[in-house]
């Protein structure tokens, strides 16, 4: 089963940068991988995802600014925000889309089944 463990969350003043990584325990990253966050009082966005393929996507509301990336021989994936802004405050998770991901494919955000505990991010204004 794959264990996502993220790490690399922080707190930054507005304009700055973070790099986010999660490793997955039983699973390679070179896999339908994403990065998703969850706001105190909103419901959970899709920030970055990166499919087998690896073909990104990502939310309207970082695009340009954050970036999804993986290092296969490391088995890890990245996320690197820049330019954060204080709506970006949030709890940050990385995610496999197990069972759910086909060359070509982009899974949807409820095929991502293998969580891991978070890693938070605060930017302050």
């Amino acid at each position: 089963q794959a264990r996502p463990v993220e790490s690399g969350g922080g707190s930054v003043q507005s304009g700055g940068s973070l790099k986010l990584s999660c490793v997955v325990s039983g699973l390679s990253v070179d896999y339908c991988m994403g990065w998703f966050r969850l706001a105190h009082g909103m419901t959970r966005e899709g920030v970055a995802t990166i499919n087998s393929d690896g073909d990104r996507t990502y939310g309207d509301t970082v695009k340009g600014r954050f970036t999804i990336s993986r290092d296969n021989a490391k088995n890890r994936l990245y996320l690197q925000m820049n330019t954060l802004k204080p709506d970006a405050t949030a709890m940050y998770y990385c995610a496999a889309a197990m069972g759910a991901c086909y060359s070509g494919g982009y899974p949807a955000e409820s095929d991502y089944n293998s969580w891991g505990q978070g890693t938070p991010v605060t930017v302050s204004s």
